[in-house]
């Protein structure tokens, strides 16, 4: 499984569980006479509310259970999605399936409440509370109609995750746009690298993996998040930031020393600075087009497009990362 939210499945809106409860259980009484017939009725309406509504909120992974990548980069992402704002973020997003887990219990109490006092009436008085049933259920689905459409909405965003994994040593690759990022993470990386784009963004990120020493990294290209300075940074698009200093081994800012790529090089050391002052983690300046210009100061040179050092980059990022694999031992031998 590629993230925690990959799997879903789809948020049924409260009409379509109502339709489907009182459809079903009209088929269920047709099949019986009287009070019979009632209870039923009954029974149908209401596992077919509570499993629909218990579903939707159990099939959503425990928030505070994943790792802080993903509960930053979900809370952006649901921030982004929400019709409104009194919807926004993951604390919101807990208390909206909270609320629709409460409505499948409640569905379940009502059908407790009435199945008792069915058997104890004759035919007439059993439909009238059966019918009083349904007007109750169908009230507490209507509570949560608001809830499930903000789920579904919240659903539909984070399905489309890239795939990154922060249990993986990362290496995020970071720079203006048209230094080579790209260029690099395709050329060290294999071909089957993911293009995807986080939903508040309308650039597409690249995550690309190779193996040194039997252990599988990551690089991640963040075209949309570091390719400029912080301040021209929505919230949303900060606070994804923020997720990635949670996933983030080592990063790798790339400059171009020639200013070809239409950002002097003044401006592109000042994104460097901020980038290094906002991870806490190794950041290496690689100065790429080495073959035109090495007018800067850099942890590493290369070019891209000629291939010079491009493996020594690599190897000095794996470095960075200092990730040892974790090998089974036998603590007697």
């Amino acid at each position: 499984m590629s993230h925690p939210f990959e799997d879903l499945p789809t948020t049924p809106t409260s009409e379509e569980i109502l339709d489907k409860a009182f459809s079903r259980a009209t088929r269920a009484g047709g099949a019986k006479d009287g009070v019979e017939a009632q209870q039923s009725m009954l029974m149908t309406a209401s596992n077919i509310v509570s499993d629909n509504l218990e579903n939707v909120a159990q099939s959503w992974p425990t928030i505070d259970d994943l790792n802080p990548f993903y509960v930053e980069l979900a809370d952006a992402i649901v921030s982004d999605a929400a019709e409104s704002d009194e919807q926004r973020g993951i604390d919101e997003l807990k208390q909206h399936l909270s609320r629709v887990s409460w409505a499948g219990r409640k569905a379940t109490e009502i059908r407790q409440e009435y199945e008792g006092r069915l058997v104890r009436g004759d035919k007439d008085t059993a439909r009238k509370l059966r019918k009083q049933a349904f007007a109750r259920m169908a009230d507490v689905v209507e509570q949560v109609a608001d809830d499930l459409a903000a789920v579904s909405t919240a659903r539909d965003a984070l399905k489309v995750l890239p795939d990154i994994r922060p249990d993986e040593p990362t290496i995020v690759v970071a720079g203006y746009p048209n230094v080579g990022k790209s260029s690099f993470v395709n050329r060290v990386t294999r071909a089957d690298n993911e293009i995807a784009a986080y939903p508040f963004t309308t650039t597409r990120i690249r995550v690309g993996h190779f193996e040194d020493g039997r252990i599988r990294y990551q690089l991640v290209d963040t075209p949309g998040l570091l390719d400029r300075p912080p301040e021209e940074r929505n919230e949303i698009e900060s606070q994804a930031v923020s997720a990635l200093e949670h996933a983030a081994d080592a990063v790798l800012v790339l400059l171009d020393p020639t200013g070809n790529c239409g950002y002097p090089l003044d401006q592109q050391l000042e994104l460097r600075d901020a980038i290094a002052e906002r991870f806490d983690v190794p950041v290496l300046t690689v100065a790429n087009k080495s073959d035109l210009s090495t007018d800067v100061e850099a942890d590493h040179y290369m070019s891209v497009t000629e291939g010079d050092n491009v493996e020594g980059v690599l190897d000095a990022a794996v470095e960075a990362v200092d990730y040892e694999l974790e090998l089974p031992f036998d603590e007697e031998s």
